[in-house]
């Protein structure tokens, strides 16, 4: 892909907590060298938006942000993950611009949905860490990565996770 392909809109980042730190750097750094907008979205599997009324409280299992302390403590983690990973490669072209998402429901049909409404060029997502656990996590709730490579027309990167061999033992 060359530079004018990605005139349109920003790159979309799939960020989780935990993560290996690869994912970030490597969607800071090629939005950085592509001189476009990144917005990074983090999808809670656990919550979906039910009905609200703004005259009453939220419902406890609702989207709205004031409703969950855990909720506002993870997206102020994960906002400083970005903001270190984006300064790394802001010599590269200046300061990188950059939003953040937090979606809810299944992640690869959440992150698929934003990526149509931002127009996003790419899709960046991060491998599973090795291991029984997490190949047995993804035999059950399948691979985000293979999802959206599978079921819509943009591009994915998929960025894998570095960790040695030798160093993936329980």
């Amino acid at each position: 892909m060359t530079r004018e392909h990605f005139d349109g809109g920003p790159l979309l980042v799939g960020i989780m907590p935990k993560q290996h730190p690869e994912v970030l750097q490597a969607a800071a750094t090629l939005a950085a060298r592509l001189s476009t907008p990144l917005v990074c979205a983090y999808v809670d599997e656990a919550s979906y938006l039910v009905e609200w009324d703004p005259a009453r409280s939220a419902h406890r299992l609702s989207r709205h942000p004031d409703a969950d302390d855990d909720m506002l403590a993870l997206t102020t983690e994960l906002k400083a993950q970005v903001q270190a990973a984006v300064n790394k490669p802001a010599s590269v072209g200046g300061p990188l611009q950059w939003s953040f998402r937090t979606l809810t429901g299944d992640p690869a049909r959440a992150l698929a949905q934003l990526a149509a409404e931002l127009d996003a060029p790419v899709i960046i997502v991060g491998t599973s860490e090795r291991g029984f656990t997490h190949r047995l996590s993804e035999a059950l709730n399948g691979s985000v990565g293979t999802w959206l490579s599978h079921h819509q027309g943009r591009p994915v990167l998929v960025v894998p996770y570095r960790m040695p061999a030798h160093e993936d033992r329980f």
